[in-house]
């Protein structure tokens, strides 16, 4: 787990976050969630599987459209990200430096240093 999974503990607890690591289908998480997380893996995994089907089983749990299409976004930008971070043999902080962060990351965002200012 790293950066992402640290500031879900935080907010959510280790448990669940745990729970939700071992298998989301059966983690104590609401209709919601379990669908969209069934999308994503589908969308990640088994992107030729995907149909119009999986999409409409997301709403009709109860997802807004527009959160369907931010999950989805979220989604693939870590798929990638991710990926690079793998290919590039990316030097990724171990998960109790993300841990202590958690706080400041959830209310700050995830940026380690401040960039300079283009202006000065």
């Amino acid at each position: 787990m790293g950066a992402h999974g640290a500031v879900a503990s935080y907010v959510f607890g280790e448990e669940l976050v745990q729970a939700v690591y071992r298998d989301w289908r059966t983690a104590p998480v609401d209709e919601k969630l379990r669908a969209t997380l069934g999308f994503l893996e589908k969308l990640t995994l088994r992107p030729d599987e995907l149909g119009t089907a999986d999409a409409d089983a997301v709403p009709a749990a109860g997802v807004r459209d527009e959160a369907l299409v931010d999950a989805i976004h979220v989604a693939a930008l870590f798929n990638m990200i991710v990926r690079m971070a793998d290919a590039l043999a990316f030097d990724v902080p171990p998960y109790e430096s993300f841990l202590g962060r958690a706080e400041e990351m959830l209310a700050e965002g995830y940026v380690l240093y401040a960039l300079p200012d283009a202006a000065g």
